[in-house]
């Protein structure tokens, strides 16, 4: 069998592994859960909630920007923290010296991140069905559209989370690294929509994945007169699919190189030091 095809089944066989973990482990699992249920706590508070003059719901409006918002925190973010926690404790060093073992090691935290997006996805979306009226779920259309929308958005934001990871050996200075996502994620129209805001912030947060992201899942989720409060009055499908797939390129043409810089520059000695700085930390 092809190495690479080894590599990427034993990449899955260890994610798999580590998301039954997750969700067998009470602490991991309280992690996992808690995001997802405070959301849904908002969106009981905010479900008769109208938007302006439009009637809209903002409950309805803001349940899929939150989805696309799981994406986000997850893809850049969760990935990031993974791959600097296995940094600073030898898991990349001994990924490294097996064959293939940065394949395996990547494709298993791709599958490990995909489903903690998707467990608590569906915990926001299947409650939240029932709390927030206006939604659009009975459609095969809008399912199919919210497929795409999360697996793109998944590709746009895994391997720039990669990057992210891999600029820190120290994962307290990558929480350094999560102020300025979260601060665009806040202007990125996920919990009101982005035409509320002033058109430079408009402007800024187009050129990110995240609010294409929050418009995806928008698109999918909600009927068609919800449009009316988008930016051009429209969905722009084409629009998503070009920033969403520009980045996802981008990422996966960058995040490799990245990587096996990272990969080279790590060593025992590297790593021995590091967890000899975390322990004198720790006292």
């Amino acid at each position: 069998m092809n190495p690479i095809a080894i590599a990427v089944r034993q990449g899955w066989t260890r994610g798999m592994i580590e998301l039954r973990q997750t969700l067998t482990n009470g602490q991991d699992l309280f992690g996992l859960l808690f995001w997802p249920v405070a959301m849904l706590v908002v969106l009981f508070f905010m479900r008769n909630a109208t938007f302006q003059s439009s009637g809209l719901l903002l409950g309805s409006l803001a349940l899929p920007s939150v989805l696309g918002m799981l994406v986000a925190v997850n893809g850049m973010i969760g990935m990031g923290q993974q791959l600097s926690l296995d940094r600073e404790d030898g898991t990349l060093l001994r990924a490294k010296a097996t064959p293939n073992g940065m394949v395996g090691y990547l494709i298993g935290k791709i599958v490990l991140v995909a489903g903690q997006v998707i467990v608590p996805g569906a915990i926001i979306l299947i409650p939240g069905g029932f709390l927030v009226a206006g939604l659009n779920l009975g459609s095969v259309g809008s399912w199919l559209t919210l497929l795409w929308v999360l697996v793109l958005g998944l590709l746009a934001t895994l391997p720039l989370g990669a990057v992210f990871g891999s600029l820190f050996a120290n994962p307290r200075n990558f929480a350094l690294m999560t102020f300025p996502i979260m601060g665009l994620i806040a202007v990125s129209g996920i919990f009101y929509p982005i035409t509320s805001m002033p058109g430079w912030l408009q402007g800024a947060a187009q050129v990110f994945p995240v609010y294409w992201l929050g418009l995806g899942m928008r698109s999918a989720l909600l009927p068609d007169a919800a449009v009316a409060v988008e930016l051009d009055n429209s969905w722009r499908t084409m629009e998503t699919v070009g920033v969403l797939g520009f980045w996802a390129v981008l990422g996966l043409l960058v995040a490799p190189v990245v990587l096996r810089r990272m990969a080279r520059r790590e060593s025992g000695s590297s790593v021995a030091e590091r967890r000899e700085k975390a322990m004198q930390r720790a006292y």
